[in-house]
């Protein structure tokens, strides 16, 4: 009897050209399809619960595959596949999941953080993991320019216009929380993000839309403009890429065999 597979992986996406599969590219899903293949002696085509863009990273990334009757011995799995994916991904976990189960659509919750170090100094440690904002960022105005944009909301402002043609742009965020962190001794902000779902880039221009109000250049109130605008152009710059990490994505109980 068939049955599915979730795997939960870790990625510095620095050294791929995003998540999703592309001819000629070195891509996260393709290390991986082709890890399994090895070891499955089959091709195999995986699920993502998100499509990272190039560059960025993931602690709790889940992809669910048909394994067959290739899959019980999850432990196995794990060691294989960390012989073969390749540098720059790391498989943390592996278990059964209901046959019906799809890491993007049966997943209830994602959370993405943004790291931002902000002052003259640029960070050493942190390089590759957040973005340097070389201005002071008023943490106040920035969580106040965030509660706008808490709840069930049309973001497409939020997205890449392209992506948003023709398709449903609502969506829901529980969570944007903003936070002073200091990581390997270097001070840094994190912006955690927390939704049942997200738009193409939509969680990097939720934070360079913040940026703009945390360095004084937007009131807080312009984020409500920008949201109910309903326009690309109205939202601010998309921050970089290596500042996001898809953190974790949460799924329900009924999931898990």
């Amino acid at each position: 009897m068939s049955s599915m597979i979730a795997l939960t992986v870790s990625y510095d996406g620095a050294g791929f050209a995003g998540f999703a599969r592309q001819p000629g590219q070195r891509t996260v899903q393709g290390q991986i399809e082709s890890a399994l293949a090895t070891i499955l002696r089959r091709e195999v085509e995986i699920v993502g619960a998100g499509r990272t863009d190039a560059g960025v990273h993931a602690l709790g990334q889940v992809v669910s595959f048909d394994a067959g009757d290739d899959g019980a011995d999850h432990s196995g799995l794990l060691r294989s596949l960390n012989a073969l994916v390749g540098e720059g991904i790391v498989v943390t976990g592996a278990r059964a999941a209901a046959g019906d189960f799809s890491a993007r659509h049966s997943a209830v919750e994602r959370e993405y953080r943004y790291r931002i170090v902000p002052g003259p100094v640029p960070p050493l440690f942190l390089a590759p993991l957040a973005w340097w904002v070389k201005g002071p960022l008023d943490l106040g105005a920035m969580r106040e320019a965030a509660g706008m944009l808490i709840g069930e909301h049309d973001f497409k402002s939020f997205c890449v216009a392209s992506s948003a043609e023709g398709k449903r742009t609502h969506r829901r965020l529980d969570v944007i929380d903003i936070a002073p962190e200091t990581l390997l001794g270097e001070h840094s902000i994190c912006v955690r993000v927390v939704g049942n779902a997200f738009l193409h880039s939509m969680v990097r221009t939720i934070v360079g839309s913040l940026v703009e109000v945390g360095n004084g250049r937007r009131a807080a109130s312009w984020l409500g403009d920008a949201l109910a605008a309903r326009d690309r152009a109205a939202a601010g710059p998309s921050a970089p890429a290596h500042g996001l990490t898809l953190w974790h994505v949460t799924y329900p109980d009924e999931c898990w065999l």
